[in-house]
């Protein structure tokens, strides 16, 4: 496994980034990221900007709104959200197996004494409430994973800046975006940053995959 030392909050570059590994690194068997962008809003490959984000509100605050190939719902991401990306060659017939490829988060909280749970919506929880939406792409051969995780995000932007149905609210019997997801920091029973989760998830990998080198992905590459 090949981890790519990035860290850079530039969003338009993050999502780039993992596009070019996933599409150009072919002689990596399995490829991980890390990354944490500011203030954004990454759309689905499918999706209607429109119909997904509260244009005003996006533009009076200055969020970045970028579009992702894989497909999935909109998501919001600030400093205190963490992104991981895995990049693995696989089987059609064993792609989107989004439960494997949460495993070494679930197993990270687990170590801080935390239960999440994956979900058949392709989501993690805690006591129900989501803290992580995942997302995948396939193409020839190899499967891009990537995950959101809701470390310290500010829900009141998130709730703006993106527009939730009311099927949801009504279907849930709740009345915010609070009662229906939850941050990481929230859950912990002693507080870390959101630097410090990425490098203990980071370390999680090294000790399942001993083999890791890294690489740092520079402009000039």
């Amino acid at each position: 496994m090949k981890y790519i030392i990035n860290h850079s909050n530039d969003t338009a570059f993050n999502i780039a980034l993992e596009e070019y590994a996933f599409k150009h690194l072919l002689d990596e068997d399995q490829i991980f990221l890390l990354w944490i962008n500011k203030p954004s809003i990454i759309v689905g490959r499918h999706q209607n900007t429109i119909e997904e984000i509260n244009r005003d509100y996006v533009r009076e605050n200055g969020i970045e709104v970028v579009r992702r190939i894989s497909g999935g719902g909109a998501v919001y991401h600030d400093l205190n959200n963490l992104n991981y990306t895995i990049i693995s060659k696989e089987d059609e017939n064993k792609a989107f197996d989004f439960k494997s490829f949460s495993t070494p988060v679930i197993n990270t909280l687990a170590q801080l004494g935390v239960k999440a749970e994956f979900t058949g919506r392709n989501d993690l929880e805690i006591d129900g409430k989501k803290f992580c939406g995942n997302a995948q792409a396939y193409i020839n051969g190899r499967i891009m994973h990537h995950g959101c995780l809701l470390f310290d995000v500010d829900l009141s932007v998130l709730a703006n800046a993106l527009k939730v149905s009311k099927d949801k609210f009504e279907s849930k019997g709740v009345k915010s975006v609070r009662a229906r997801v939850t941050n990481i920091v929230n859950e912990l029973p002693e507080k870390i940053t959101v630097e410090e989760f990425r490098d203990l998830l980071l370390e999680y990998m090294k000790k399942e995959y001993p083999e890791m080198t890294e690489y740092v992905f520079l402009s000039k590459n």
